[in-house]
């Protein structure tokens, strides 16, 4: 026990203090993310909408995303990254404000559409802000810590949400206007004298081009469309799951909170534990390919027989896959660029999610609607399977 926990504490060494500030502030800001992961419920239950009115939905966050991951790439190689991160959790505030008011598919689907454009062009700034504190020979222990806090803020939200929920839907939106909104006082306080201080620091890497765009990584290009067709499965968590958690196995919102927010507090427990082993013991490529085959394995648990054993299973295999993948996956991306692509290439990477956040819910719903949850699961397993033998394969060919 001495020596595991010996371990676990070296798993923090060597980040920095503005390292540590981020996460803070990014654990303040997802403690309040209760609307996202109860949107689907919250459309179906209480507007009333249909299975593809509530997809469609959700697709517009997906690319609303997609936009917003290209503008925050654009912006961090031509801005600093302060001030895209603090602008876009003060624009979420009003806007996550006005959400209840939009009632019907059409004006919500903007309003969504809104909301993500802005809340993804926070992320490659985060990433760009993330990798400028951070010692190369760190950066995966920085993605991971910032993710730790996601998680962390993501078992408080959900939890949260459902107790709120049963009261009135409207004040999902309220607190998670709130929490960007001291977010954002928190942010501004400690890195407004810091704002410049290594912006400019570049870590070169030979044999690549100075400013070599990502779209002309053919590589990259190719790892990224297998980090999307990850991530189209690992989003039923925030699609479908909910869902079939509510109209297979009828759990109500507060049950369907809990184990939501049982899968934050699994990764916030072992991921700089598990990231640190891996780091050690095993190649990226092996550990993004563990990843990639247990989020299959997860989602074809759902096809077992059986209640909340075989629910907090499968999620919890889900966080372990959460955990190895894609903090590698975002290692990958910054490995591949240079100082002045850095922006780009957590663009393209946040680019990758923002397709999946189009495309799980659409073909999640679609496919759950037509052909039933258990087709949606064997279908998730398979494409993980594809998607892994892709990693396999690309990986061998880039040279990091």
């Amino acid at each position: 026990m001495k020596r595991l926990w010996k371990l676990y504490l070296g798993s923090y060494e060597g980040l920095s203090r503005p390292v540590w500030m981020l996460a803070v502030i990014m654990l303040i800001n997802r403690s309040g993310a209760m609307v996202i992961p109860f949107l689907g419920v919250y459309m179906t239950q209480s507007l009333n909408f249909s299975l593809t009115e509530t997809g469609t939905v959700l697709s517009c966050f997906g690319i609303g995303a997609i936009c917003g991951s290209w503008a925050g790439g654009w912006l961090s190689d031509r801005m600093d990254h302060f001030n895209i991160q603090l602008f876009c959790l003060l624009l979420c505030i009003p806007i996550f404000c006005l959400l209840p008011a939009l009632t019907d598919p059409l004006s919500l689907s903007a309003g969504v559409f809104v909301l993500s454009v802005v809340s993804e062009t926070f992320r490659p700034a985060n990433s760009v802000a993330i990798a400028s504190y951070t010692k190369e020979e760190n950066i995966t222990k920085a993605f991971s810590l910032n993710r730790m806090a996601v998680n962390l803020g993501f078992s408080i939200g959900p939890a949260l949400g459902g107790f709120l929920a049963a009261f009135s839907y409207r004040l999902l939106f309220y607190g998670n206007a709130l929490s960007c909104a001291i977010a954002a006082m928190v942010f501004y306080a400690f890195f407004r004298k810091r704002a410049r201080e290594h912006h400019k620091k570049t870590s070169e890497r030979p044999g690549r081009k100075k400013g070599t765009s990502p779209w002309k990584d053919a590589q990259f290009v190719l790892f990224s469309l297998f980090c999307c067709l990850y991530t189209i499965c690992f989003f039923q968590l925030l699609n479908t799951l909910p869902l079939f958690y509510r109209e297979v196995h009828m759990l109500d919102e507060w049950n369907i909170g809990l184990i939501l927010g049982f899968s934050g507090l699994v990764v916030f427990s072992l991921e700089m534990l598990l990231v640190h082993i891996a780091e050690k013991r095993l190649s990226a490529s092996a550990v993004i390919i563990l990843g990639t085959l247990l989020c299959g394995a997860s989602y074809l648990m759902l096809l077992l027989p059986g209640s909340l054993i075989i629910l907090y299973t499968s999620i919890f295999v889900l966080c372990i896959s959460e955990i190895l993948a894609m903090p590698f996956m975002s290692t990958v991306a910054m490995q591949r660029a240079t100082a002045e692509t850095r922006g780009a290439y957590m663009g393209m990477n946040s680019l990758a999610f923002s397709v999946a956040y189009v495309l799980s819910p659409f073909l999640g719903t679609r496919i759950a609607h037509n052909l039933g949850f258990d087709m949606l699961w064997s279908l998730t397993g398979l494409v993980t399977i594809l998607a892994a033998l892709g990693f396999w394969w690309v990986m061998k060919r880039m040279k990091l």
